[in-house]
């Protein structure tokens, strides 16, 4: 008794680490993502040298100079005028802290943000100026817009809000991916899952039908069911480069060579793209969809094949209308878990087909309309390209968390429309074959 208690308490125990460290991460996207793209109040940094600084205060910790003191971190922006647009600050040097009505901040296609208190408005320029009086003049085409949030209020900055996510949601990307929206990025994720989900699902489903119906028990289905539970943990790299040896140089390099000789050496279907990064992760994901058809059709009580037999059904007439419609929500488990899977992976992503910027979407309006050669932008890629790859770290930190939040938000709804289709799957075929 003290034993199994003690398991239990055990258990209880690391699950409820394993739900504190789950809800303590989403709660850090969340908190990150939602707040990277509310307008902050714009302060000015008078110092004791004379210097004067207007930008955003992002956080302050204890100084490594001074111990007893305090120092803050603030985007001071204007990158016209010096390397970096984030720069820290002793507070022993900090001689008055203001939030003027009149400081505005102006975004642009380039150069990201630059905070003024005085500018003048042309026909065609916009005429800057520093709080240390350097001047900068602009074309209004660099423009994207222009705002005071410390005159701003409530519903002002909800307004700007609004715009911003709808920015996010329906624009290209700017400023080496790090402003700007993410409609290449998410478009190109859900294509890529859809795609995936065609390649793996039947296939998946198929195998799984063959190895628990059909299937001779024997040496060669227990070697092959250990292959595929090998293959549900191989590293998704060494997918990744499976997939570009096997259908990039392979089966596309062929492609080239029958169909588009004219074009050789520039590959068409010879180089990364949709199609390939979509089957390389069909293959990652087919292990877990045939392990759950198998494991689905194995909780079905054998009484209930004997049953439809004996009532003079075939075995593929009890397979197709008795098992499978009750094996379905196990299916459906399978599949949800391979979705979700695939829209988190970037490793095999990076040699079969996605890029940091794609000219163009994989389908747009030209005949044939979806071109499965095209390389496309991800989610997963973009938060790598911008955490890891990026020049300026800490100015593509919000949009980080942004598009984190993002993936997430798809995940989430798109495992949410497949969970409640199969809870009505398995209301309608649970309860009428009991």
């Amino acid at each position: 008794m003290n034993s199994d208690r003690i398991c239990i308490t055990l258990s209880t125990a690391a699950l409820g680490a394993v739900l504190m460290m789950f809800i303590l991460l989403v709660g850090v996207v969340v908190l990150n993502g939602i707040g990277a793209l509310w307008p902050k109040d714009i302060a000015l940094v008078e110092l004791q040298n004379g210097e004067k600084h207007l930008g955003e205060i992002l956080e302050d910790e204890k100084s490594k100079a001074y111990p007893d003191a305090q120092r803050m971190k603030m985007k001071i922006g204007n990158r016209d005028f010096g390397a970096l647009d984030f720069r820290w600050f002793e507070m022993a040097e900090v001689v008055n802290v203001s939030y003027p009505e009149a400081a505005v901040c102006i975004e642009r296609l380039e150069y990201g943000n630059f905070y003024t208190m005085n500018y003048k408005d042309s026909h065609e320029h916009v005429y800057l100026e520093s709080a240390m009086g350097q001047k900068k003049q602009i074309d209004k085409e660099e423009l994207v817009r222009y705002y005071q949030p410390n005159a701003m209020n409530v519903f002002s900055k909800l307004f700007h809000y609004a715009s911003k996510c709808i920015e996010l949601l329906w624009d290209n990307p700017r400023e080496a991916n790090t402003e700007g929206g993410l409609f290449p990025s998410i478009f190109g994720t859900i294509l890529l899952i859809f795609i995936m989900s065609i390649a793996s699902f039947p296939f998946g489903v198929i195998a799984g039908v063959y190895l628990k119906e059909y299937a001779k028990d024997g040496p060669v289905l227990r070697i092959v069911h250990i292959a595929v539970n090998n293959l549900a943990g191989i590293p998704s790299i060494v997918f990744g480069i499976f997939g570009l040896g096997f259908f990039v140089y392979g089966v596309g390099g062929g492609i080239d060579s029958l169909f588009f000789a004219d074009s050789l050496p520039q590959p068409t279907f010879g180089t990364g793209g949709l199609l390939w990064a979509s089957l390389t992760l069909g293959l990652l994901t087919v292990p877990v969809v045939i392990v759950s058809t198998e494991e689905a059709l194995a909780t079905i009580p054998k009484g209930i094949r004997e049953s439809s037999l004996s009532l003079g059904a075939s075995p593929f007439q009890t397979l197709v209308r008795v098992l499978m419609p009750m094996a379905s929500p196990g299916i459906m488990t399978g599949f949800i878990l391979a979705m979700s899977r695939a829209a988190g992976e970037v490793a095999p992503l990076m040699l079969t087909g996605v890029v940091k910027l794609a000219p163009s979407l994989a389908m747009d309006g030209e005949f044939p309309f979806l071109h499965l050669d095209r390389k496309f932008m991800h989610l997963g890629f973009h938060i790598f390209d911008m955490g890891f790859q990026s020049p300026n770290v800490e100015a593509a930190k919000p949009m980080v968390y942004v598009t984190t939040l993002l993936l997430l938000f798809i995940v989430v709804a798109m495992s949410s429309v497949a969970i409640s289709l199969r809870s009505r799957m398995q209301k309608r075929y649970t309860s009428s074959h009991i």
